[in-house]
């Protein structure tokens, strides 16, 4: 399966159908990485926050040493949590990330959320989560989002990245940061799904030249697996007769059917499985077509609806207020 890229507006390409790491166990995680590189993904979408980029990098390297790949052919993303935007932390967890992978760059280094916490000692707590501690609970740093954007360019210039994005913003910060960005953002990841298709904010990164990954494609099914509430009682996209009808008709999953719906129109996925069948399935996404009207219909089924807010499971950081 040949998976098209996306061309970046730094010249770098990125594919655009990925595998995402997020809640991939780690005592699975090597496996399920080299099964991914194995079956064709070449985008690998982790974290800090995830927890497994260690395990991930040992099945990258494993992949490697069995000769399924190259390094130069992947496509490695990684992110900087909220507990080291102050400027000066910025370069070392990014070390200790690449460190983590057993790689000496990342392909793409993301800003994960727009919101600076304080700083949490890696040797006492990795990864920090959003909680400075057990009796404190949530806690802001004073960095401000220029300062750590300056810092990601810092990595550009160093070789610690090739490209930088940013994660979870909205279109006042990124119009802010365009003003002094001397490295523009190249890609935006953020929550994209049927119930949640933010249409101006799509419109607003396509006119600035910066490329969209979305997450949480399937909508609220990640979120059930957390035990969500809000999540619970939300349709499920698989099973919804907009979805699963234009599914049938293309002779494909609901899965995939959900994907085409982004691919088709311009956006990146990194849709994630433990299932060897769904893995190949997920990376099947760009070699058919909906018909408009179909795209209209899977548009339609908008809510507004987001899973991914700290409000709801912290009661603060508003972030999307």
């Amino acid at each position: 399966m040949t998976v098209p890229n996306i061309k970046l507006n730094n010249g770098h390409s990125m594919p655009q159908v990925g595998f995402g790491l997020w809640k991939v166990a780690n005592e699975t995680c090597a496996d399920t990485v080299y099964n991914a590189i194995k079956v064709g993904y070449r985008l690998l979408d982790g974290a800090c926050d995830y927890g497994n980029e260690k395990e991930a990098g040992e099945g990258v390297a494993r992949a490697i040493k069995d000769g399924l790949v190259k390094r130069e052919e992947l496509f490695i993303v990684s992110k900087l949590w909220n507990s080291f935007h102050d400027a000066d932390q910025v370069e070392p967890i990014c070390r200790k990330q690449l460190a983590d992978w057993g790689v000496d760059y990342f392909d793409l280094y993301v800003i994960h959320f727009p919101i600076a916490l304080k700083y949490v000692d890696p040797a006492v707590r990795y990864p920090p989560g959003w909680n400075y501690s057990e009796e404190e609970g949530v806690q802001l740093s004073n960095a401000s989002i220029e300062s750590t954007w300056h810092a990601m360019e810092d990595l550009v210039g160093k070789g610690l990245t090739k490209t930088i994005g940013i994660s979870n913003m909205q279109g006042s910060l990124i119009l802010d940061m365009l003003r002094y960005a001397k490295i523009r953002p190249a890609t935006l990841q953020i929550e994209h799904h049927p119930y949640l298709v933010q249409p101006t904010l799509l419109q607003l990164a396509k006119s600035e030249g910066i490329a969209v990954t979305a997450y949480s494609s399937f909508g609220p099914q990640s979120f059930i697996e957390l035990e969500w509430q809000k999540a619970k009682d939300t349709p499920v996209l698989f099973e919804h007769p907009v979805v699963t009808k234009i599914a049938e008709k293309h002779n494909r999953t609901p899965a995939q059917t959900l994907l085409r719906w982004s691919t088709q129109r311009g956006l990146g996925v990194i849709p994630k499985s433990n299932n060897p069948d769904r893995l190949k399935q997920n990376l099947e996404v760009t070699d058919f077509d909906l018909e408009q009207s179909e795209i209209d219909a899977i548009t339609g089924l908008d809510r507004g609806l987001r899973f991914n807010n700290p409000t709801d499971y912290l009661g603060t950081l508003h972030i999307f207020a």
